[in-house]
């Protein structure tokens, strides 16, 4: 029994460990791009494919990475995902082209988005009691919320020493390593939906729409969120959508049975998802060109700088948080800890254009490594706790689609947000530094209410039923105390 309850615990390890490459990968690419636009003569416009052809495809392909879990085991399709993304890794870390780059970055997407869309189905399985699986949450709530301020860092020191090409190929050592202890720690199984039917044409409508929603998100910004090509793109999303109910509600055995809507929590969670992205991305990112761009930090600098949010959020994610949700349940930590967010976004509404490190910037740091580490795992918690098993690898590819979809559409919404305050302030006879900060206060102010906006939602509209939070005290001491 210690053996087994061991190696659960070394199944954790191995598939946070494949999350984490992925994750990191989101963010330790941006470090390298100005490397990688001078070797490979990419234009602005250009270069940002390097980005967008990930998310695409990432995006695009979460849902049915998810479903052909249920269908033909979480495990094959986790290896399958984790291969495919080394393999594009070592392609992309060995091109030589600007076509060649963006076609591995497409590859990694795909790859990503099937091991991605498992992982939580995968973990779900592996621990069923409460308070196990609120700790095993808590670790993978940290990888997800970490590995983006992780990766400025890494992707600074990287490309400093190595060159951008490492960025890409230090994934593949890590990539063979998960695949070969996926293989003995990670039990094998059947699908829990073996042996029903692909609903093709509704993957195809789902994945469609998806594809073209992230593309136009993504390009709003530089087209513009009123021109023709935009409109139509996100059109063009609707209507697939539209299609792709239509086919759900008639089909036998459909790729998103539409009843899993009618779900509160996970409707609800999923909806936290993206305004919890948006916010996230607002820290991550914004915060990370104001201390570049107005503060004039080095990229090793600003990873630097989110050290302590990320110690923080380490601490809460792999400990406290578990043991908050088994004291109080799911809702009072998730509120909270969105709040505590709310409130460090809130701060850098006033972070001056001379701002000093600890007095304008640590505070909130510190809030939002707080906030991240109480309210990621019960996050998680609530989407999944409703799911019937043979479901549980599309919910997983819902919420992590949610989560991608908010980071897409925050980022957009925010970068323009700041990019028209910024340009109002510079007509209105400012300094540069001036009407950059005043942008960026703009988009922090928005992320700040992103994050109330969820809290808001996990406070009022989850319905959490009765769970091992309503233990009794000596329940929980005994269940903390194997910590």
């Amino acid at each position: 029994m210690a053996a087994e309850n061991r190696n659960r615990w070394l199944a954790l390890m191995v598939l946070c460990l494949g999350s984490f490459m992925i994750v990191l990968d989101t963010t330790i690419v941006n470090v390298a791009l100005p490397s990688i636009r001078t070797e490979l003569h990419f234009n602005e416009s250009s270069l940002a494919w390097v980005v967008n052809a990930y998310m695409l495809f990432f995006g695009g392909f979460l849902l049915l990475g998810g479903r052909l879990g249920d269908l033909y085991g979480h495990r094959r399709i986790f290896l399958a995902g984790i291969a495919l993304f080394t393999v594009a890794s070592f392609g992309a870390g060995l091109s030589s082209s600007q076509a060649m780059l963006v076609a591995a970055r497409a590859v990694q997407g795909l790859g990503g988005a099937l091991a991605s869309a498992v992982g939580l189905s995968l973990i779900m399985t592996l621990f069923t009691d409460n308070a196990e699986r609120a700790k095993a949450m808590g670790v993978v709530g940290f990888v997800s919320a970490g590995g983006g301020s992780v990766g400025v860092l890494l992707g600074g020191i990287l490309t400093s020493a190595l060159g951008w090409h490492s960025v890409f190929l230090v994934n593949i050592p890590i990539g063979i390593a998960v695949c070969a202890l996926s293989l003995k720690y990670v039990a094998v199984g059947r699908g829990a939906a073996s042996g029903a039917r692909l609903d093709i044409a509704g993957a195809i409508a789902v994945t469609g729409a998806v594809m073209i929603a992230v593309y136009g998100i993504v390009n709003g910004n530089e087209a513009g969120w009123t021109s023709l090509r935009t409109t139509s793109f996100l059109g063009a999303a609707i209507a697939l959508l539209a299609i792709f109910v239509a086919i759900e509600s008639r089909v036998r055995e459909p790729l998103i049975p539409l009843g899993m809507f009618r779900l509160r929590n996970l409707a609800t969670a999923n909806a936290m998802g993206v305004l919890w992205a948006a916010a996230m991305f607002a820290w991550f990112f914004l915060s990370a060109l104001y201390l570049q761009v107005v503060l004039g930090y080095s990229p090793l600098q600003v990873g630097l700088a989110f050290l302590p949010g990320n110690v923080i959020m380490a601490i809460f994610s792999v400990g406290i948080s578990a043991r908050l949700v088994m004291r109080f349940g799911i809702q009072p930590p998730l509120g909270a800890g969105l709040a505590l967010a709310g409130l460090g976004l809130g701060l850098l509404v006033r972070a001056p254009i001379e701002g000093s490190y600890v007095t304008d910037v640590l505070p909130s740091m510190i809030l939002l490594g707080l906030g991240a580490g109480m309210a990621f795992n019960p996050m998680l918690l609530a989407a999944m706790g409703d799911v019937q098993p043979h479901e549980s690898g599309l919910a997983s590819g819902l919420v992590n689609t949610s989560f991608m979809l908010g980071g897409a559409l925050g980022l957009a919404v925010l970068a323009s947000l700041a990019s028209a305050q910024t340009s109002a302030s510079l007509a209105a006879g400012e300094t540069v530094a001036s009407a950059l900060t005043s942008g960026y206060h703009a988009a922090f102010a928005v992320g700040a209410a992103f994050a109330i906006g969820a809290a808001a939602l996990g406070l009022w509209v989850l319905r959490i039923r009765e769970q091992a939070a309503q233990r009794s005290d000596d329940e929980f001491a005994l269940a903390t105390a194997a910590d």
